[in-house]
């Protein structure tokens, strides 16, 4: 599922493609996809308007238009938005089209068909069911030491299930929360309001660190993920615990180990990551 990194990817490759750029129409494949309207009110809202920005916000893309409405896309698991230049050929389970200036197509496929397109008004982005509740961004300065450990310490649920919390922080997903347990040396069973204050402040410095190198690498890249202009990541190269059950640890040599932590699946280490 594309995380932070990923999004963050793909919003920087394409607003330097598309900003500025005018939605002539829309062709729409699968209509469940788009959750806010109708699929001819959708077509009929959106024809004609302007790209001002794009923004990104935890793991949704905010693509502003002009006429004070903004679309909001979700990837989910396997959703992808790439720009098509030319009869260059749509790639496969092409659900949404639309068509830019200049022979320009941007395309949202998915193979599992879980992602979602809205189309908002400005002045109702802050009510946006999902949206509207999700907490500091890792790299933002909400997130601080005080705030992490303010939080931790008043729930008492396991940490790599309140790291998978949207509300609690903002754009990690299973990868980036065993990466940065896995580097701050914390079992992902471990009780939030149980670790020390030296384990909180490694695990602030951990989720900071592998969200800025998970950007730097342009995201982790197995089977899906890819930017808006087509381009894998290399962040999977870096990974020193997701899917690495049964693989030496990095740092000690043990072999990695998996269990599923609230219906989630976590790798980490027996020796570094004690519970």
């Amino acid at each position: 599922m594309p995380e932070l990194p990923e999004v963050e990817t793909v919003k920087r490759s394409l607003e330097k493609l598309i900003v500025g750029l005018t939605i002539a129409k829309v062709d729409i494949l699968m209509p469940k996809i788009i959750k806010s309207h109708t699929p001819d009110q959708f077509q009929q809202l959106i024809a004609g308007r302007k790209v001002i920005s794009l923004e990104r916000r935890g793991k949704y893309l905010q693509i502003h238009l002009s006429g004070t409405y903004t679309l909001i896309i979700h990837l989910r698991m396997t959703g992808r938005l790439v720009l098509i230049t030319g009869s260059k050929k749509l790639p496969k389970y092409t659900h949404v089209i639309f068509h830019l200036e200049k022979d320009k197509r941007l395309v949202f496929a998915d193979m599992r068909q879980f992602g979602t397109i809205n189309l908002v008004p400005d002045e109702e982005l802050q009510n946006m069911p999902g949206l509207k509740d999700l907490g500091p961004e890792p790299l933002g300065n909400d997130f601080s030491l005080g705030y992490l450990e303010k939080e931790l310490q008043r729930r008492r649920t396991r940490v790599k299930t309140l790291l998978l919390n949207q509300s609690f922080v903002a754009g990690l997903g299973n990868i980036y929360a065993d990466e940065a347990l896995h580097l701050a040396k914390i079992h992902p069973e471990r009780l939030a309001n149980e670790l020390s204050q030296q384990e909180v402040i490694n695990l602030h410095q951990a989720i900071i660190e592998v969200i800025k190198q998970g950007i730097e690498n342009r995201g982790t890249s197995f089977s899906d993920y890819v930017d808006g202009e087509g381009n894998i990541g290399s962040n999977q190269n870096m990974l020193k615990a997701y899917q690495r059950a049964g693989e030496p640890c990095h740092c000690c040599g043990t072999n990695m180990e998996r269990k599923k932590v609230t219906g989630r699946s976590s790798c980490y280490c027996p020796q570094c990551q004690r519970l």
